[in-house]
């Protein structure tokens, strides 16, 4: 088996200031590619992710507002022995959203931070299957969503710094809006996932 990963977090960035009646804007641009092959059969897989905050620190070590999510997510089945019969899904994410971030100074350099949030999901899926004559079906689900996500932001020179991310916890359900078909996801992967993003303090 042949597998190839590329794991590509972009513009990472975040604009945070622990005082008082400051604004805090923040972003996540993720990209990430599978691809698996085997005998008779090879499968890709693809995914993008774009997450802005923008929020109000009403008190020292409190934030609050709203965030957005927008995701792309791509799976591709190629038979070799029958190309006909090709499987392709897309998935579509759409979150909006408030969220509430504590803040807690370690010393000069380190900073821990956790934020939560919730609010309304979109999630729209299509499946195709490239028979001779191919055959497409989409189906769309809105519901809602959790999230409680811990980080920590290291200050290297004049607030500048890194954010470093490890994982959290993730709760949504959605309801399909052609049947009576529902959706369910719980992630818990504290500890288990790692990023890396910059930050300036303004």
């Amino acid at each position: 088996m042949k597998k190839t990963v590329v794991i590509l977090a972009l513009a990472m960035m975040s604009f945070a200031n622990a005082q008082k009646g400051t604004v805090l804007v923040s972003g996540n641009v993720s990209f990430w590619s599978n691809k698996d092959s085997n005998q008779g059969s090879e499968s890709k897989y693809e995914n993008f992710n774009f997450s802005p905050k923008v929020g109000y620190q009403f008190k020292d070590n409190w934030t609050v507002g709203v965030e957005t999510g927008f995701s792309s997510s791509k799976n591709e089945y190629t038979y070799q022995e029958n190309e006909s019969n090709n499987q392709e899904r897309i998935t579509k994410n759409f979150s909006a959203g408030a969220f509430v971030r504590y803040s807690k100074s370690l010393s000069q350099m380190f900073l821990l931070y956790a934020d939560l949030g919730t609010g309304y999901k979109n999630l729209k899926e299509t499946n195709t299957n490239s028979f001779s004559d191919p055959v497409s079906s989409t189906n769309t689900f809105d519901g809602f969503y959790m999230s409680f996500a811990p980080g920590l932001f290291l200050n290297i020179k004049n607030n500048f710094g890194l954010n470093f991310g490890i994982g959290g916890l993730s709760y949504s359900n959605t309801k399909s809006d052609q049947n009576s078909g529902s959706n369910s996801n719980f992630y818990f992967n504290f500890g288990q996932s790692f990023n890396i993003g910059i930050s300036k303090n303004f």
